[in-house]
């Protein structure tokens, strides 16, 4: 790692985004609008900067996980932080997210661009990124759009496994019900 980039990584490691005094820390409150563990915030926190690494530092366009970019999108609402010190003094330069215009042609680029950024930040950390947080792009791009977010205060989660296995016993205990009745 070269001396601008290792100064680039020193300056993000430290940096601790939001007010150090907030009742609620940007840590807390990402860990709180996504229903995260505390560990695994952490974790997201620390893949959030390695991705703002690869934004400057791999010298092509970088797009980032679900996870990543849930960070960063709480990032950008933090704004004075975000463009006043983040982007000037930490990166060294501006950070924008675009999101896709939709279409084929988009949906291309960004899985091009992410199957990229997988690759660029194995060759940058020495290691893959982690898949929990970072899944393929197949994953990305064509399994998790599919994905809603819903309010578990309105709604109730059940395992799809659960459902086929509850749908299995009633239509069990339905043919069973229908057997003794016939030879009652």
């Amino acid at each position: 790692m070269s001396a601008v980039a290792s100064n680039l990584w020193q300056r993000l490691a430290a940096h601790e985004i939001g007010p150090s005094d907030a009742s609620l820390t940007f840590a807390q409150r990402l860990a709180r609008e996504n229903r995260w563990s505390h560990a695994f915030t952490a974790r997201v926190l620390r893949e959030y900067k390695r991705f703002c690494y690869l934004a400057v530092a791999t010298g092509h366009e970088v797009t980032p996980s679900d996870a990543v970019d849930q960070a960063w999108h709480l990032h950008l609402t933090y704004s004075r932080d975000y463009w006043e010190h983040f982007c000037p003094e930490v990166l060294g330069a501006p950070l924008h997210h675009g999101p896709t215009a939709g279409g084929q042609a988009e949906r291309t680029r960004y899985y091009d661009q992410y199957a990229a950024t997988l690759k660029s930040y194995e060759q940058m950390f020495g290691e893959p990124p982690p898949a929990d947080i970072w899944p393929t792009a197949r994953r990305r791009f064509l399994v998790d759009p599919k994905g809603v977010r819903v309010n578990p205060q309105d709604v109730m989660i059940v395992s799809r496994i659960w459902v086929i296995l509850i749908l299995m016993a009633g239509a069990l205990l339905f043919v069973g019900a229908l057997l003794l009745a016939g030879s009652g």
